[in-house]
């Protein structure tokens, strides 16, 4: 049975641009007309999600995907750091950012751990191991690399060390048994302009 599962990450916001806990708000303008110019490129799917977070439901309709909403795609949750940046929040509460950044356990903002998204991403690649044909999901860089982690059995340390930009694709491929992962990273393809001689 072949699997194949596509990510793509939402685009970026004026808070992810400057270096800031993730909030729910909208696309920046230069993400959403990149997205737009990504349409028409992705391979067809037999099912589209995206996560519940408005930057990711604004990606997946720039793509013109037709989405359904899954919470496992939920970008992770930083609680009251959400939209603040981190160099003031490492200002104001050094010992936090360290037990943040050093145990996958902690959640000293009062949001998900890395090990609550762990958990949650190996539920999500444990269900869709299971669904035949290609499913695309845009969510968020947390998730993706979550995801990335589950499938190379690499500690949750690790995932400091993997970058995920915004509109990126990252594709797994499985025979049903086991997920591999393909391809990381990956610039998503644009649409051949109109010459115009």
């Amino acid at each position: 049975m072949l699997v194949r599962l596509t990510m793509i990450c939402a685009g970026a916001t004026a808070a992810t641009r400057k270096g800031s806990f993730p909030s729910d708000e909208p696309l920046e303008p230069r993400s959403l007309t990149l997205a737009k110019a990504m349409r028409g490129t992705l391979r067809r799917a037999d099912r589209v999600l995206t996560g519940p977070a408005l930057r990711a439901c604004q990606t997946a309709e720039a793509l013109s995907l037709d989405a359904s909403v899954d919470t496992m795609l939920a970008d992770q949750n930083c609680g009251r750091w959400a939209g603040k940046s981190f160099d003031e929040v490492q200002a104001l509460h050094p010992d936090e950012i360290a037990a943040w950044r050093t145990d996958p356990s902690a959640a000293p903002h009062g949001g998900e751990s890395l090990a609550d998204i762990a958990q949650r991403a190996a539920g999500l690649m444990d269900r869709l191991i299971a669904e035949r044909g290609h499913t695309i999901a845009v969510t968020h860089a947390s998730v993706i690399r979550a995801a990335i982690l589950h499938v190379l059995s690499a500690p949750l340390a690790a995932g400091w060390k993997i970058d995920i930009e915004p509109l990126s694709i990252t594709d797994f491929r499985s025979d049903g048994r086991r997920w591999m992962l393909r391809a990381c990273g990956v610039s998503a393809p644009k649409r051949a302009s109109p010459r115009r001689d």
